[in-house]
């Protein structure tokens, strides 16, 4: 669907122009950079990223000092004496911290011996560095096939596989290192760390437990079981094994860091906070930084403090990262002391489909503060366009396309083929700070999304055919799959005492394959009715219409929780204690007709659904059996 147009402005304030709403493919950009607006050169100028000082990871580093000694070790094995000063030339580079420049004496040493696995290693490194991951993995491969007895360019190509999220590949390199290196405690972390990460819990536990029978003082054991544990949804016993770890190592920082973690999940935010300003100075590498900061906010949040919160969530951008993304934006960026009033502003959305909701919601603040004179253009995921173009009529919505240029996240908005008219843009979480500075700063009610009115009437009727019973919605999970995000969604089977409830119409909207779980449902004899027609992942601006047909929702923290209250449909929300989004409250700020339901565990969630089905029976079942009875 064509995008809306902004309505006819003099001159002086040119609408965006827009191009035919189709995909683009995007332009080549060049490796390692991000763009950024300079007025001299059209239509972008680009900057190197600058990487601050990498250091070692907690899956050991490539680049690491150890790593590099053992480097040049093995360059005495070197017999042509021109390549042999090159490789040596390179590894001074990158003890200098310059990993461009020891490539390129790599590449000259490749030109003199192009089957020098050393210098290949080296190429290898020197990509990885500069975030060329692709690039980084062909020649760590090249190098391992001209060494295939070198255990450290297995090490290193499960390290680089590990950040790719290649976790079946990083487990066989692992592996293969162990059995040349059997006892190694860098690689069972490796291994043990990997197979956290595919869901291998127990397994990874396993092998942990082994390794710290023969190794009873080594810190980061200690620590790799406390993150496994913690995947599993145990935070306390992981609190405990990260405080082992410090017992031994009082400066082991991913323990310190992991404790702070843990300690504000429990319900201690203060001492949580303790330990993450230690462990934060103390980390160099730029993610980790840029993780540990962002922690620092989320503690501040769930203690209600936002004006410190806000601004240390700025870390979400991840700037100088991998992850960092890169809007091919040709404007200059926005920055808070600027006045918006009768700004030409673009603002394109963050994060994941949730966070652009929940996001969007200072959107009517920010409207009213450009005033008339202004216009606001936002980008979003595509299948919002139509939710977010009938929300915010005065606006002009376009579509955001988001890809990756060799492993780093590039986000461009193909519709606008002209970006003059804008003065200046900027990404939704910037309006935090200035819109939400407090807990009363909160609309109430907060109402955004307004689906069709057809499509309500609609749904209403074919819900209202079904039974008289009220309507209530259900989802459970998320698609996004992760050891440690699973964590926070109770498993189908725990929801069996809540669907039992009689006397209310379970309606499923759990996007993505449900077959097993309904199938499940079915086995109890529960019933819970799919809506036909509709496609609960992607056609969501007919979801909001479902949702506002029904009584209520009952799910945890997702797209559609953000769709049915962004809408003002009444959700009954399932979430772990002192999560951050309910900013050190009792309910959910975002939200007013949310009601939160808070889980003092997260491996037995048998409590909260107690009290999700007391609720169903004071809210609706009874009253429904009121209303029957004096009809």
């Amino acid at each position: 669907m064509p995008a809306k147009q902004p309505p006819h402005r003099k001159s002086a304030l040119a609408k965006p122009q827009l191009a035919k709403p189709q995909l683009a493919k995007p332009q080549p950009v060049a490796p390692y950079f991000r763009a950024q607006p300079d007025e001299a050169t059209a239509p972008f100028a680009f900057q190197p990223v600058r990487l601050d000082n990498p250091a070692a990871q907690i899956l050991g580093d490539a680049g690491s000092s150890e790593a590099l000694r053992q480097l040049l070790d093995v360059t005495g094995h070197v017999k042509r004496r021109d390549t042999l000063l090159l490789l040596r030339e390179a590894l001074e580079k990158f003890r200098d911290g310059d990993w461009k420049g020891g490539g390129d004496s790599a590449i000259k040493a490749l030109h003199v011996d192009e089957k020098s696995g050393e210098a290949w290693h080296m190429l290898a490194i020197s990509r990885d560095k500069c975030n060329d991951f692709q690039t980084a993995l062909t020649c760590y491969e090249t190098a391992l096939r001209i060494m295939p007895d070198n255990p450290a360019i297995a090490n290193d190509l499960g390290r680089l596989s590990y950040k790719l999220g290649l976790y079946d590949i990083a487990e066989k390199f692992f592996r293969f290192f162990l059995d040349k290196c059997p006892g190694h405690v860098e690689a069972i972390n490796n291994l043990a760390s990997t197979l956290r990460e595919a869901n291998r819990l127990d397994e990874a536990i396993d092998i942990l437990k082994t390794a710290i029978t023969e190794n009873q003082t080594d810190a980061q054991l200690w620590n790799a079981l406390g993150t496994v544990i913690n995947a599993k949804g145990d935070i306390a016993t992981s609190a405990i094994f990260y405080e082992e770890a410090l017992r031994f190592d009082p400066k082991h920082v991913h323990a310190r860091y992991n404790l702070g973690n843990a300690r504000s999940m429990l319900g201690n935010p203060q001492q949580g906070l303790q330990d993450l300003m230690t462990a934060l100075p103390i980390f160099t590498d730029p993610m980790n930084i840029h993780t540990c900061r962002l922690s620092v906010a989320f503690c501040y949040l769930v203690m209600g403090d936002y004006r410190n919160g806000w601004e240390w969530y700025e870390a979400r951008t991840k700037e100088n990262t991998a992850e960092a993304m890169t809007y091919l934006v040709p404007a200059p960026r926005w920055t808070k002391d600027e006045p918006l009033t009768g700004k030409r502003l673009f603002v394109s959305a963050e994060q994941g489909l949730g966070d652009e909701i929940m996001f969007a919601s200072v959107l009517p603040d920010l409207l009213r503060e450009i005033g008339p004179e202004g216009h606001l253009t936002i980008g979003v995921e595509p299948r919002l366009v139509l939710l977010f173009q009938k929300g915010f009529p005065d606006a002009t919505v376009v579509r955001h396309h988001t890809t990756k240029h060799k492993t780093m996240p590039i986000r461009l908005f193909p519709e606008i083929i002209d970006w003059s008219p804008f003065e200046a843009w900027a990404i939704m979480g910037d309006f935090l700070s200035r819109y939400r500075p407090d807990e009363a700063s909160f609309p109430k009610p907060n109402v955004f999304f307004h689906p069709d009115p057809e499509r309500i009437a609609y749904w209403k009727a074919m819900l209202d055919g079904l039974n008289g019973k009220p309507k209530i919605g259900i989802l459970w999970k998320s698609l996004i799959k992760h050891s440690r995000r699973d964590r926070y969604y109770s498993p189908f089977e725990q929801w069996a005492q809540v669907l039992r409830t009689e006397g209310v119409q379970f309606v499923n909207l759990q996007y993505g394959d449900t077959e097993a779980e309904l199938a499940e449902a079915k086995a109890m004899g529960l019933d819970i009715w799919t809506p036909p027609g509709i496609d609960l992942k992607t056609d969501l601006d007919d979801l909001s219409a479902l949702c506002v047909a029904m009584d209520c929702i009952m799910c945890p923290s997702n797209a559609t929780s953000n769709i049915a209250g962004a809408a003002g449909t009444r959700v009954f929300m399932v979430s772990p204690e002192n999560s951050w989004n309910s900013l050190g409250t009792r309910y959910y700020p975002w939200y007013p007709n949310t009601r939160v339901f808070f889980s003092p565990s997260l491996t037995d969630w048998s409590q909260v659904m107690g009290e999700i089905k007391t609720a169903l029976i004071e809210d609706y079942v009874r009253p429904a059996r009121l209303s029957q009875n004096v009809a």
